[in-house]
Order: structure tokens, then C-alpha cells, then sequence
């Protein structure tokens, strides 16, 4: 278990700067992937239009080859309905009323970029319509608690709040995390928590803030693949990122184009 505390690292505005580049590039293979995103398109070829990105940009896959149960084969994690993330992309075809999620992480000038999304394939139920719209907006609260003088439990205490009281879970296992050099920094960001515990958030810090968010229950389970998180009742799942940088003047989101 890492020893999230000891592994926060603090970056300069050059630095950010570098991370904003990151960032660019990331949204950029992110929003090639939504743009193919239809019946009958593979998981597989929505991973090859990010990945193609990435390389045009000279940049480099941040997920491909991650330690694991075996080292990570592909450039994004392409997780669909009860899958709620690292689904590895391969021959499964989208299917019309599918929710699909997409997450995508870019090296490049050694600064991380990573973030994710989750959208419906043509006609889609209210009730997914409704979990992507509520785990969208907790980003987006997430987000703006994210303030110098503030703690990682008012983050998570928000987007808790905030989904629970729409009927919906947030799993224990999975957290957002801090990001820079590494995909993996200090501090922990779970999307559950008590407002005013936890580590105080300081000017410098980059967190990847990623509400995952359940149908039916917080309980998740890792499927025969070794990779792939799903809920653990089969119900539907959403996944939204965005790495944002922790300023004196507020957050600022580091992965749009």
C-alpha cells in the first residue's frame, strides 16, 4: 500500500505547464475515441483512434504496459454498461443502448495526463441516461472543492453526498489520486469521505479526480480477465476524470483540448 501522505509532490507553474500540454493531448485521443463511438464499431478500434493520437502528438501511452495481474496491453480502458473500469479493448462490438467509458492516460515531456468519460450508444435507458448525467455532475462538484485550505475528505464528502442522495453507490476499492511524473502520486482522493478530514490540499498539487459511480450497490468484483472492474450485481456503472491542478486562485482542469 502506498504511503499516500509521503508521496504528494508539489509542481511549479512550469511544471503544470508541462502537465497542461499532457492534458491537451489526452482530451484530444479521448475525444477521437467519442467521435467513432457507434453500433457495431470494437472496443479494439476505439482504443486504435486514441492511440493514434497519442503518437502524432509524440506523445506515449501512460496505461500501456502498467504492472498488474500481467502488464496492461492496450492504450485506454474501453468498460461498458456493469463494467466500471480498466475493461481491455479487444474484437467486443458497441452495441445500440450500450453506456460506454473510456479512460486515457498521456505521457508526454515525462508529465501525465488522465482523464475519462462516459457516454450512451443511440437510444439509451433513463435510468443510464441519469447515472452518467449524476456521475458527470459529481466531477464537477468534485472538482470545485478543490481549493487551497481545503481537505481530501471534502472532495470526497461532496461527490458522496451528492451521489448517494441521487440513489446511487460509490465504490470503496477505486479512488481518484494525485498525478504528475507518475500516474500514481499522493495524495489518495476517494469519492467518499467526512468534510474536513483528511490531507489539506496545497497550491501545487495535481489530482486525477474520477468519480466512478454504481447502480445497484458499492460492491464491486474483477472479472476473469484479471483487469476488468465490474459492479458486483451486474448493474449498470459510469466513470467521469478529469486531472486538475490544486492553485491559489482555484482549480483548474488540466486535460481539455
Amino acid at each position: 500500500m502506498m504511503a499516500w501522505e509521503r508521496g504528494i509532490i508539489i509542481k511549479s507553474q512550469a511544471e503544470l505547464n508541462l502537465m497542461r500540454e499532457a492534458g491537451r493531448v489526452n482530451a484530444l485521443a479521448l475525444e477521437a475515441a467519442r467521435q467513432i463511438i457507434r453500433p457495431g464499431v470494437s472496443t479494439q478500434e476505439i482504443d486504435e483512434a486514441a492511440a493514434e493520437v497519442i503518437r502524432k502528438h509524440g506523445a506515449k501511452p501512460a496505461f500501456l504496459g502498467v504492472p498488474g495481474a500481467y502488464p496492461y496491453p492496450a492504450t485506454t480502458t474501453v468498460s461498458i454498461n456493469d463494467e466500471m473500469v480498466h475493461g481491455i479493448p479487444g474484437k467486443r462490438k458497441i452495441k445500440e443502448g450500450d453506456i460506454v467509458s473510456v479512460d486515457c492516460g498521456t505521457i508526454l515531456e515525462g508529465f501525465v495526463g488522465d482523464s475519462a468519460f462516459t457516454m450512451g450508444v443511440g437510444e439509451i435507458s433513463a435510468e443510464a441516461k441519469r447515472l452518467i448525467e449524476v456521475t458527470e455532475r459529481a466531477l464537477y462538484i468534485g472538482i470545485e472543492k478543490l481549493r487551497v485550505g481545503n481537505r481530501v475528505g471534502d472532495v470526497g464528502s461532496a461527490i458522496q453526498k451528492f451521489v448517494e442522495g441521487h440513489g446511487f453507490h460509490v465504490p470503496r476499492e477505486y479512488t481518484g489520486h494525485g498525478i504528475g511524473r507518475s500516474m500514481w502520486e499522493g495524495p489518495q482522493v476517494p469519492n467518499y469521505g467526512i468534510a474536513g478530514r483528511g490531507i489539506p490540499l496545497r497550491a501545487g498539487m495535481a489530482i486525477a479526480i474520477e468519480p466512478m459511480v454504481l447502480v445497484g450497490t458499492h460492491e464491486t468484483r474483477v472479472m476473469p480477465d484479471r483487469w476488468t472492474v465490474s459492479s458486483k450485481d451486474s448493474s449498470l456503472t459510469a466513470h467521469f476524470e478529469h486531472t486538475v491542478a490544486v492553485t491559489q486562485n482555484g482549480p483548474v482542469i488540466l486535460t481539455i483540448p
